[in-house]
């Protein structure tokens, strides 16, 4: 078989699977072109507060204990794989 014709015989069966994809897709979905969609039910627009963009800051303390920064032990030795820019 010559490159032209295996060209020719993967289109078609390329095509082929497009038509066939398609076909199952029509098949299985639940959308039927005969149902009317349901209407969206009528009622007043909600709309938010008109907003200038200020930026609102809240000074209050918080309530409780102050707790410190925690900071993990470090159990291994860093790594020198891959190499940082700090090492010559």
């Amino acid at each position: 078989m010559n490159s032209k014709q295996l060209k020719l015989a993967s289109a078609g069966v390329g095509a082929g699977a497009v038509v066939a994809m398609g076909a199952l897709g029509v098949a299985f979905s639940d959308v039927s072109a005969a149902e009317e969609p349901t209407p969206v039910p009528p009622g007043p627009v909600t709309t938010s507060e008109i907003t200038t963009g200020e930026t609102v800051t809240d000074t209050t303390e918080m309530e409780g204990p102050q707790t410190s920064v925690v900071v993990p032990p470090i159990t291994t030795t860093p790594s020198t794989f891959p190499p940082t820019a700090e090492q010559h």
